[in-house]
């Protein structure tokens, strides 16, 4: 039987949780995910470290925030045979790519799955 909509969303924040206090070393505050079509777009709030924070609010020099983003990002990139598989085995889906941005002003952080098609799950209707 497929698993609910929440049921999925809860495992890939869990899952997200999980591997950003691992392999990122801090983990956000709060994260949310939500389960679009063949998308999944996964909100981290508050992930900033404080060396970061530091980095990145350095007055009018934007260079710090440009560091922070492309560290973030490229971290990201290099976790993604860890990450897509996860996915992949909560969705049921293959992960056909991944996008990522991060705030250095809110310290918020998204990162956006594609899969391959549609997650089916119950809740009435099958999507």
């Amino acid at each position: 039987m497929a698993k609910s909509k929440g049921q999925i969303e809860a495992g890939i924040s869990e899952a997200i949780i999980k591997f950003e206090k691992e392999y990122m070393g801090r983990g956000p505050d709060e994260t949310k995910t939500y389960l679009l079509d063949d998308m999944v777009v996964v909100r981290l709030q508050r992930v900033l470290t404080p060396a970061e924070k530091q980095l990145a609010g350095a007055g009018e020099d934007t260079r710090g925030r440009a560091l922070v983003k492309q560290v973030r990002t490229e971290l990201l990139e290099k976790a993604r045979p860890l990450l897509e598989p996860i996915v992949a085995e909560i969705t049921g889906k293959r992960v056909k790519s991944l996008h990522t941005d991060i705030s250095t002003v809110t310290g918020e952080r998204v990162i956006i799955f594609t899969l391959e098609s549609s997650v089916p799950f119950h809740n009435g209707e099958k999507k």
